[in-house]
């Protein structure tokens, strides 16, 4: 399961969206990879992970580095992250894995693909630094996926223009 968050009115909050409609209009996957665009859903999400072998969350998060900033933080490493500070959202990741531990439903493997916001502003757009290394977060996504044999098959499809927003339904 590839679940991107983030609110795509907020600048770059939506980066995790932005970043799990790229991948799916761009590339494609194994039979059985799914695309989720969680959006804002939090706990609405559970149903979602329940039941899957790898979890890869893609979100804006604060690490306290220079915006644009990407990092991949895995397993327990990630709960112990959650636990210090909270996501850029302040509640619906760290609830969501804490409600999905809690009911044993975590995925054996999971990991979080993060980039650094620089504005949480209203606006659609991301900025500059975030456009900057959005090709970043996406190449660490592919990579962790690649990893988990779960990586795209064959060349990407046509580049796309721009950053693409499909709906926000989730597909399961």
């Amino acid at each position: 399961m590839v679940l991107g968050i983030g609110n795509l009115l907020l600048g770059d909050e939506g980066a995790g969206v932005h970043a799990v409609n790229a991948l799916r209009e761009r590339h494609v996957f194994p039979e059985g990879v799914r695309f989720i665009d969680g959006g804002t859903m939090g706990l609405d999400l559970l149903p979602f992970i329940e039941g899957r072998d790898r979890l890869l969350i893609i979100d804006a998060v604060d690490f306290d580095a220079e915006p644009g900033t990407v990092k991949v933080i895995e397993g327990n490493d990630l709960r112990a992250f959650l636990d210090a500070k909270l996501s850029v959202h302040q509640i619906g990741l760290p609830d969501l894995l804490f409600a999905a531990a809690l009911t044993g439903v975590t995925p054996p493997e999971f990991c979080l693909v993060g980039i650094q916001p620089d504005r949480l502003e209203i606006g659609v757009q991301m900025s500059e630094k975030v456009r900057a290394n959005f090709e970043t977060l996406i190449e660490a996504a592919l990579e962790r996926l690649g990893r988990w044999e779960a990586g795209a098959i064959g060349e990407p499809r046509a580049a796309v223009e721009g950053i693409s927003t499909v709906d926000s339904a989730p597909d399961r």
